[in-house]
């Protein structure tokens, strides 16, 4: 789909206007093949087969702030990684304020499931799915990772991702996908207070220069995913701030692209 088929959203800020004109202008000339898993235009995913797959598959999550975004976004990430043998899939998912926790997150899950059901016609094999996102699409995957066992994910990797909405948090604010304060969901949507058994493996990067709250916060999730006995490895992207480490996600000779390739196959 183009961004102008769906469902208005929340007006950009402006630098998130500047994000989305630069992953689109950065997307891939092939579209991906898109495919719905309910009835509304953001329920959708698009597919990205490698053309000699390995048998992994990494399903990737945007980012917006949970209030913005579309699956498009993502689609610059695609080419390298079916280039070395991984099929991509980019999850879209129903945004804030119109739908409030956990809708957003159990899009997410629901997507990564209709991906990993059909997994082997996208030549890719159900036990080898991999989930990774950017900003509140690294926060998804890293709750998916940590609450749904069920879903048998091989590896979770997150690109400047929220970990936490308690008290240590460091944010300014209340996200407003939270919904009513009164529903107090800072507990079950923080990842951080999702480790309880040993934690599947995870690969977390965030930029140098990314939003001070979001780097302490990988921090503190890479202590505590160690802790709970996990295989955890932490980049920082060199130069990279918020925005610009996301870009990373496309860039084959980049800081995080042959990273996170390595990481998969590793992780087989």
């Amino acid at each position: 789909m183009r961004p102008e088929d769906y469902p208005a959203q929340e007006p950009f800020s402006p630098p998130a206007r500047l994000y989305h004109e630069e992953v689109m202008r950065r997307a891939p000339a092939i579209p991906g093949e898109e495919l719905s898993y309910g009835s509304d235009p953001y329920q959708s995913v698009s597919i990205w087969r490698a053309e000699n797959p390995n048998s992994a598959l990494l399903a990737f999550i945007h980012g917006g702030g949970w209030t913005n975004g579309y699956k498009e976004w993502m689609a610059f990430m695609a080419p390298a990684f079916i280039e070395a043998g991984i099929s991509f899939a980019s999850v879209g998912y129903r945004l804030a304020p119109q739908h409030v926790f956990p809708s957003g997150f159990d899009d997410c899950c629901a997507g990564v499931a209709f991906v990993r059901e059909h997994a082997r016609g996208f030549g890719a094999d159900p036990a080898r799915i991999f989930v990774g996102g950017h900003s509140a699409g690294g926060h998804y995957a890293a709750l998916m990772a940590l609450s749904r066992p069920d879903l048998g994910l091989r590896g979770c990797l997150p690109i400047s991702g929220v970990f936490d909405f308690g008290p240590q948090s460091e944010l300014k604010m209340r996200p407003r996908f939270l919904g009513p304060v009164e529903q107090a969901k800072e507990g079950p949507a923080s990842p951080i207070a999702q480790i309880g058994r040993k934690p599947g493996p995870f690969l977390i990067a965030h930029g140098s220069e990314d939003f001070p709250h979001l780097m302490t916060q990988s921090v503190r999730m890479e202590d505590a995913l160690r802790a709970a006995g996990g295989d955890v490895e932490r980049l920082v992207l060199q130069g990279r701030d918020h925005f610009t480490a996301s870009y990373a996600g496309g860039e084959p000779g980049g800081p995080w692209v042959p990273r996170a390739i390595e990481w998969i196959m590793r992780h087989e």
